[in-house]
């Protein structure tokens, strides 16, 4: 039997729902109907519930926001969003909070049977693997029972220093465990599915716990097999080993034999890919946080190289400096001359620099920034919303930071970069759109300089006054002057709102040599004047 829940805050809808469907022939309970999401979420509370039914407009609580509570709260409940065509873009948007299906306004009964029936198979599929999750949790129970739970606490102590190092040798002595190698270190195993790399939800976090024991189990065996070290778990979601032996190039080469079993094993056994970060040797237990932070340093680079890593911190080459000026350059240029080939090169060549460079997410951020800004710059020159351009491009950066691999920021990026090179190619399409382009580009480069004129520019491009004139206005719809006024303002505003600069000191900055003609032309195109235009943005 399948329980439902209708909530619709118009009473014709919620009766026709209720007669029109033959709900005891479906195997389904219509258990209540509610008329806004706030009394939905009291009945669930109290009452069993499978499957909801919702529309999106209700007051006090509407369909989106009883979708998110459910979310949050009911994770097992199966929602179904009702929308008008108006809301249907906006319904799609709960797809955060795990709608299964979105249905468009006006409902058919033979629809909604449909739709009901593929819901029943999604509550089957949830059931299914509540069942299978509380089957392992009574397995992992009773792991949780046993002496290695004990041992593991107690390695845990000793490797993060959480206690007294001299304490957790001793308790680990009693249980006959002797610390006496001539060198350690420490490999930390963490399962991909399960990493910041991965949107993980409630079930897949208790998930986890069940599979790590399956990884301990398998990593325990291997290493005691080996003689070389002891096994640990760490919290619930991840793996130690902490190895024990001479500090000599067979051992590591050990070390890495079994790590690379390890992940071969697990991948066998459950089907997930496991990352591995081995990290340097120490000469005592009191230094074993060091080579745990290593380790765990190691498996941050899954961001950068993607899962199924094994990073051995004794080989990587400490030096994560990184140059990119050459390829920005070989960008810019390709960019502007319309070269589609080298800009694909110079966008390879930038990626694989970063990826070799073995940086951590922070430096790699800092470099797609500015592939960004370069690309920007390119566009600043020719663009007629310079402004509207900045706003999109900073979003661009914070999208670009939020994202959990570097696969997924750097497939941003290249969208990006090229949407500039398609830009300019269009603007370059004719020679007139060409000497506008670099017209443009020529004041961004020297607004600064008051003696920037129309005579300047055409002797720059090597052409008449007259001739330039008509095809700069036919291009970007202003002159020469009021694009180079245009630009200058813009820098000024910046500077206005972002610095603490005098008047005086913006107006040479942006090209005026009399700042009282600058205030002037300021307020003739603001509507204020600079003092009052600072004033306002840095309040």
């Amino acid at each position: 039997m399948y329980h439902i829940l209708l909530v619709d805050d118009e009473i014709l809808v919620r009766d026709a729902i209720r007669e029109n469907i033959d709900w005891k022939g479906m195997d389904c309970e219509l258990v209540g109907d509610c008329e806004n999401g706030q009394q939905a979420a009291e009945f669930v509370k109290n009452h069993q519930v499978d499957i909801v039914l919702t529309d999106i407009c209700m007051p006090y609580m509407d369909g989106m926001e009883l979708s998110h509570f459910l979310h949050d709260n009911y994770p097992d409940i199966v929602i179904v969003i009702f929308s008008g065509f108006g809301e249907f873009e906006y319904a799609k948007k709960a797809i955060q909070y795990n709608v299964s299906e979105y249905m468009l306004k006006p409902i058919t009964a033979m629809e909604l049977r449909g739709v009901i029936e593929k819901m029943k198979e999604k509550v089957d599929q949830r059931r299914k693997e509540k069942k299978k999750l509380e089957n392992l949790t009574r397995t992992s129970q009773d792991y949780h029972k046993n002496a290695q739970v004990i041992r593991s606490k107690a390695i845990e102590a000793l490797v993060s220093c959480t206690r007294d190092v001299q304490e957790s040798l001793n308790e680990l002595a009693d249980m006959g465990i002797i610390l006496d190698a001539s060198s350690y270190r420490v490999a930390v195993f963490d399962m991909d599915l399960y990493s910041d790399i991965y949107q993980v939800d409630v079930e897949k976090r208790q998930e986890s716990a069940l599979m790590a024991f399956v990884l301990f189990n398998v990593s325990d065996e291997i290493v005691t097999r080996e003689n070389a070290g002891i096994a640990y778990q760490e919290g619930n979601n991840r793996v130690c080993i902490l190895f024990m032996g001479n500090h000599s190039r067979e051992f590591s080469g050990k070390i890495r034999k079994i790590c690379r079993e390890i992940q071969q094993e697990v991948r066998d056994v459950i089907g997930i890919e496991v990352s591995a970060g081995i990290g340097s040797w120490v000469k005592t237990p009191q230094d074993l946080l060091l080579s745990h932070n290593l380790a765990e340093k190691a498996i941050g680079y899954r961001y950068l190289l993607g899962g199924n890593l094994l990073i051995d911190m004794e080989e990587k080459d400490t030096d994560c400096r990184i140059s990119l000026q050459s390829s920005l350059n070989n960008l810019t240029n390709a960019l502007k001359t319309g070269n589609r080939e080298g800009v694909d090169l110079a966008i390879a060549r930038m990626e694989q620099d970063i990826k070799d460079a073995m940086v951590e997410k922070s430096q790699a951020c800092v470099c797609l920034q500015r592939i960004i800004r370069a690309a920007g710059n390119c566009q600043d020159a020719v663009s007629q919303d310079e402004e509207g351009d900045v706003a999109k491009r900073e979003e661009l950066i914070r999208q670009v930071t939020d994202q959990k691999t570097f696969q997924l920021a750097i497939g941003l990026v290249k969208e990006y970069v090229q949407e500039v090179f398609d830009e300019l190619s269009q603007l370059n399409s004719s020679s007139g759109q060409r000497q506008a382009a670099m017209a443009l580009d020529y004041i961004q480069k020297n607004y600064m300089n008051p003696d920037v004129s129309l005579n300047s520019i055409c002797s720059y491009l090597n052409i008449s006054t007259s001739y330039f004139s008509t095809i700069f206005k036919e291009v970007t719809g202003e002159t020469f002057i009021e694009a180079l006024v245009r630009t200058r303002m813009e820098k000024a505003k910046e500077l206005l709102g972002n610095t603490t600069l005098k008047n005086y000191e913006i107006a040479e900055k942006v090209g005026f040599s009399d700042p009282h003609y600058f205030g002037i032309s300021f307020k003739k195109m603001t509507g204020k004047t600079p003092t009052e235009y600072a004033r306002e943005k840095r309040k």
